[in-house]
């Protein structure tokens, strides 16, 4: 008789949410705590790839609704393929442990959540579905820009995908039947990877804008001027007119992030004017020529504030 897993796995605890956590906010868990463990951060350290599995198996059964009612209810019975024993009796049971079912088929086909046919030939045949399985990715901004070929280890599975350029944070690609087997027909369900990219030192994403923060001088911004900004496929001159403020943007049409339809988006350059701390002798001179001689108050609007 084979004896139910005494490995259990509180999977609220794995994410760090209670049992009252709502989808999202089981989501929000999964995608913070998921980064912070992935194998490609963590190379070598089994601790961390340890972690991001028990994340992965915890998500995979609290995202599900059908899993986590029955994980619910069950605790660690409730996905015993093999358990042939109803879970021991609660204080208030009758003794037998299903006595709110008409006979012990019916507990375990509840218990698995499977419905079971009779067939001459083969016997109990299931009519469960293969289980998806979700997963998360890290990718350089460089990979996810251009596209690129990843060798994914799901198990003791190796699988290569092939991620198409222009992937975000929070993309998702499906992998039809490269999920993980069903323990009732060894079916395969899909794989679902969620994208997730890694800082980048001069590009970021505000939504769905590429953005880059660009520093110009204090006489770029007043006279206007021609300068070189790096975009994803390269350096290219923009013209920055005179009178732009900290904050401003200008948009580089076309210089921005891979569409998946083709071509590419926009690249927005955010303007920050930058305070020279080391002045040599006609800079200083020059600034306090400025100084002494310049009319304009950039306070004025500030004599009319009041409580």
């Amino acid at each position: 008789m084979a004896t139910a897993k005494t490995d259990f796995k509180d999977y609220y605890s794995v994410l760090g949410v209670s049992k009252t956590a709502t989808p999202e906010e089981i989501k929000r868990a999964y995608r913070k705590i998921a980064r912070k463990h992935h194998p490609d951060l963590n190379p070598g350290d089994k601790d961390a790839e340890a972690k991001f599995k028990d994340l992965n198996e915890a998500n995979e059964v609290l995202s599900d609704p059908d899993k986590r009612e029955k994980y619910d209810r069950f605790g660690q019975y409730w996905n015993q393929p093999n358990y042939t024993e109803a879970p021991p009796p609660s204080e208030t049971s009758t003794g037998n442990g299903f006595d709110q079912y008409g006979d012990f088929d019916a507990f375990i086909n509840d218990l698995l959540g499977r419905s079971q046919r009779r067939n001459s030939s083969d016997g109990f045949r299931s009519q469960a579905p293969a289980p998806d399985t979700e997963a998360a990715i890290a990718l350089t901004f460089s990979e996810a820009f251009h596209g690129v070929q990843k060798r994914l280890q799901l198990d003791t599975d190796t699988i290569n995908v092939r991620i198409p350029a222009g992937a975000t944070t929070g993309s998702r690609i499906r992998l039809k039947g490269k999920g993980r087997p069903s323990p009732f027909s060894q079916q395969r369900g899909d794989l679902y990877l969620t994208i997730e990219l890694l800082p980048h030192s001069f590009f970021h994403f505000e939504g769905d804008r590429l953005v880059c923060n660009v520093p110009i001088r204090p006489d770029e911004a007043v006279l206007g001027t021609e300068i070189n900004v790096p975009t994803p496929d390269g350096s290219v001159t923009m013209k920055v007119p005179k009178g732009l403020q900290t904050g401003q943007s200008l948009r580089l049409r076309g210089k921005g992030w891979t569409l998946p339809k083709g071509g590419h988006g926009d690249l927005f350059a955010k303007l920050q004017i930058v305070t020279p701390q080391d002045l040599n002798a006609i800079e200083q001179e020059c600034y306090e020529k400025i100084q002494a001689n310049s009319s304009f108050n950039p306070r004025a609007h500030l004599e009319e504030i009041k409580l």
